[in-house]
């Protein structure tokens, strides 16, 4: 097996402190994840000082679709980091260059034709989730502006995910921090200075997109090689392996959306005030958490280099720090949450229903993601190791069988406010499943690992006594 070593150079994680790794691949990458999630937390902001409640609910429903569409993105990249990282594990920079280019070319081509699909169904999508009268008028003309930028934005997906499998999460969270402070400067310009409202923030983000879109690119061919163009026959050999990983990491992805959409619904049952409050919770959890939205991407090349080179010793301690990272993160911004709880309502003018769920987020139920932070960090895992399903599988359940009927009933009990216990707890018993699945299969990788490399020496000393 390939080390890292003079002849495999790019493969950085099979050497040094794992929780160094995960810590400063975390957290980098983070950096530049919050950038992005910030801009749209100071959307939210900016328009609810705009006093009208029926653009925060716009803004609700259209985050709902948004992130359905960004999933898509997020699928692509996990399979392109995947298959990029143990190319390097491997020792084999050639394919991994190839494997880059296949990735971003099949990346943009599925997404303008998804993108296509959503655009031309907004509305009806809009009104599934709730929206209704002014607010479906506002969310569709805001969503049919962003949708289109999506195949740049998959492109600088799979870009960031093709830099941090080459352990270069410094220059992906660049090209994030840039796409946001493009967002930032054009956000006020464009809803207070030209008095566009929804269409101007929706036009920022767009500039956004296209600046992460070519930031991503460019290092790529400046400080790892470029991307190896694919002949006809390497793109169709690499067409299978990428769908192998893609398909079942972009269903995993829509899981969520799509059980954010179902506690959309229900909560739209309580009224604006009650969706507003979700919404302003919807962009407080990633600036909030993004350290463990990041750490799924973060600690896949760390598995998938050491997977490739056949250190599951380090790829067992690797999965071990990374829920031990997770219990750090996820209890010192819980402490800060419920320690500024007020002034971060404050900040959105929150009163009533909306207060209290804001309140309710920043009290027990931050504590509760140490649970989607489990899902995160095992899901790397069974992407990593070559059973993605398994992710589609802990997802799926997460976000139906865990989130309906715990949604159900805690509406019935506690109203706008036992939506999301109920969401949250439903976390709490997949993340349990997902680590019994996840250690079944690393005990089983592993032995399967030793028995071929029993099997390869016990054939070389054969050869060598038969010589001999």
């Amino acid at each position: 097996m390939s080390d890292s070593s003079p002849q495999n150079p790019q493969a950085k994680f099979l050497t040094g402190s794992l929780m160094r790794h995960i810590a400063v691949m975390a957290l980098t990458s983070s950096v530049g994840l919050m950038a992005i999630f910030m801009v749209d937390l100071v959307d939210m902001i900016f328009i609810s000082w705009l006093g009208r409640d029926e653009l925060a609910a716009a803004v609700g429903y259209a985050g709902a679709i948004l992130f359905f569409t960004s999933s898509f993105g997020i699928g692509m990249s996990i399979a392109a980091g995947a298959l990029v990282a143990r190319a390097l594990g491997e020792g084999d920079a050639q394919k991994a260059r190839r494997r880059a280019a296949t990735a971003v070319l099949y990346g943009a081509g599925f997404g303008a034709i998804f993108a296509a699909a959503v655009w031309y169904n907004v509305r009806p999508l809009a009104e599934l989730l709730g929206a209704s009268g002014d607010t479906l008028d506002l969310a569709e003309t805001y969503l049919k502006i962003i949708i289109p930028s999506l195949p740049v934005l998959i492109m600088g997906m799979v870009g960031g995910a093709i830099l941090r499998a080459h352990g270069d999460a410094r220059r992906a969270m660049y090209a994030t921090i840039w796409g946001g402070g493009v967002n930032a400067v054009l956000d006020p310009i464009l809803i207070f200075g030209l008095g566009l409202d929804l269409t101007g923030a929706a036009l920022a983000s767009v500039a956004a997109r296209l600046t992460i879109g070519a930031l991503s690119l460019v290092p790529i061919y400046r400080h790892h090689g470029g991307l190896d163009k694919p002949t006809k026959a390497e793109f169709s050999l690499d067409f299978p392996d990428l769908m192998k990983i893609a398909i079942p990491a972009i269903l995993t992805q829509f899981a969520t959306p799509i059980g954010q959409a179902y506690v959309t619904k229900s909560m739209s049952a309580y009224g604006e005030d009650a969706v507003a409050g979700m919404a302003i919770t919807g962009r407080l959890v990633p600036v909030a958490f993004g350290v463990i939205f990041a750490l799924s991407g973060a600690i896949g090349p760390v598995i998938g280099q050491n997977f490739g080179a056949g250190k599951m010793d380090r790829v067992r301690l690797a999965f071990r720090e990374g829920i031990l990272f997770t219990a750090i993160v996820v209890g010192v911004v819980s402490t800060l949450l419920f320690l500024g709880r007020g002034p971060i309502a404050d900040v959105f003018n929150a009163q009533g229903l909306t207060r209290d769920l804001v309140y309710l987020f920043c009290g027990p139920l931050a504590l509760m993601w140490f649970f989607n932070g489990v899902i995160f960090v095992t899901n790397a895992g069974f992407n990593n190791l070559g059973h993605p399903f398994r992710s589609t599988l802990i997802n799926w359940g997460r976000h139906t069988v865990g989130t309906v009927p715990f949604v159900l009933l805690g509406g019935q009990y506690w109203g706008a406010p036992g939506v999301l216990i109920g969401w949250n707890v439903g976390g709490l018993v997949f993340a349990g499943i997902a680590l019994i699945l996840f250690i079944r299969m690393l005990n089983h990788e592993t032995c399967t690992l030793e028995t071929d490399q029993f099997a390869r020496q016990g054939r070389l000393q054969a050869l060598f006594s038969f010589r001999r």
